[in-house]
């Protein structure tokens, strides 16, 4: 966590003396106003630490009012940046092709002022668009036939949420949407596969009966994300037991036929609250048959149990949030959103996030509820090698998939 830290400042306060450079370069500010524009950008800087410590004395409404503030800025300086990247690559384009070529090009140039005013412009609209975009939640549909999938049931509709992020802005309202869409399916199973609560816990109580109000058939199921540990796990967990959750932790339960197991979080083994194989544990020695669904909250797979899964349902990398946030999510976590299929019997599927971290924006990446339907495949379509056969996904990716060599905390 330390080490997080000490890079997200690096980088956002690198972001902020950038525009600062930016800024006083298109309009020659006086010393004056290079000062109090400098202060603007620093206090900016140590806003998420700002928001935190004011939810921790319990002043929630002034911590909202400035998480909005300084979440929303956030998700601007860090599209202003990107925005100013490219525009700044495109002149140094220009300067090249007039040093090679011996020509003057300065008129295809951008002056400072303009160079500022195309990437505020853009990076505000983006932002606008994001906004609105992060409140409108897609369903996504996945359709998996096994022959593991007991003829008894037929059919068992799964629902998976992930990355909700309940705190300060994702709320009642967002969590309102949420759990209407979710009755609209009439899930026999819903699944939390992690970061349901991002922050101090004290606001989330009137939020439990939301949640429950769900009841699937075969009830509700979570494990931890990062932010369970960041929040106070002993809250986290205590908030998503009240809401009906039954929460996995290493551990597996038989449900309508099949078997639902879960795990920590890795932030876990940080804390010494985690269990060194878990995962290996948590699924054990599957009965011939038997459909496995594992949740995990972070897209990666062990050498050892990736065999033993029939599927896994992760999040954790909001397909970036804001593009192109993906392409730095990439480096770690080179999935793709959706359904993939990986060599062997098992698939994987990772969730673009319900909520919102941060920024109250999304940008190409919206924000999704899945439905995976579970089904027994008529006769005409068994006798695969692995028991199971996916049909359709409404965002499918088949390929080989890497091997992992790092967890970091994103």
């Amino acid at each position: 966590m330390s080490y997080f830290l000490l890079f997200f400042f690096l980088l956002y306060g690198g972001m902020h003396f950038y525009a600062y450079r930016k800024i006083a370069a298109a309009f020659s500010l006086a010393p004056w106003m290079s000062a109090c524009l400098f202060l603007v950008m620093s206090v900016m800087v140590l806003m998420p630490v700002i928001i935190r410590l004011t939810e921790r004395v319990g002043y929630e409404y002034p911590a909202t009012v400035l998480a909005y503030t300084g979440y929303i800025w956030m998700g601007l300086i860090f599209l202003f940046f990107c925005i100013s990247i490219v525009i700044d690559s495109y002149l140094s384009l220009i300067n090249l092709l007039g040093f090679f070529t011996g020509r003057d090009l300065s008129r295809l140039a951008l002056s400072g002022r303009s160079h500022l005013l195309v990437a505020v412009s853009c990076s505000v609209l983006a932002s606008i668009y994001g906004y609105f975009d992060a409140k409108n939640i897609r369903t996504e549909r996945v359709v998996i036939m096994s022959d593991k999938i007991p003829a008894g049931i037929g059919r068992l509709t799964v629902v998976q949420i992930s990355d909700v992020h309940l705190g300060l802005i994702v709320g009642r309202q967002r969590l309102g949407r949420i759990v209407k869409e979710i009755k609209r399916v009439k899930p026999d199973i819903l699944v939390s596969t992690g970061d349901l609560v991002d922050s101090q816990i004290d606001g989330l109580g009137t939020l439990v009966d939301q949640l429950k109000g769900i009841n699937p058939k075969y009830g509700m199921f979570a494990v931890t994300g990062n932010h369970e540990y960041y929040a106070g796990i002993s809250r986290a967990l205590d908030f998503t037991r009240k809401a009906g959750f039954t929460v996995l932790s290493g551990e597996s339960r038989a449900v309508a036929g099949i078997r639902v197991a879960g795990v920590d979080d890795p932030v876990a083994y940080s804390t010494g609250t985690g269990r060194k194989h878990e995962e290996a544990n948590a699924l054990g020695i599957s009965a011939p048959g038997v459909f496995n669904l594992l949740l995990k909250h972070r897209p990666s797979l062990e050498r050892d149990t990736r065999m033993r899964f029939d599927l896994q349902l992760s999040g954790h990398v909001h397909k970036g949030q804001i593009f192109p946030f993906n392409l730095v999510s990439w480096v770690f976590y080179p999935v793709a959103s959706g359904l993939t299929h990986l060599p062997g019997q098992g698939s994987l599927y990772v969730s673009r996030g319900t909520g919102t971290w941060g920024p109250p924006i999304r940008f190409l990446a919206p924000p999704e509820i899945t439905v995976i339907e579970l089904m027994r495949p008529v006769a005409s379509v068994r006798g695969s090698a692995s028991g199971s056969l996916h049909l359709q996904s409404s965002r499918q990716r088949h390929s080989s998939w890497p091997q992992l060599s790092a967890e970091p905390v994103l």
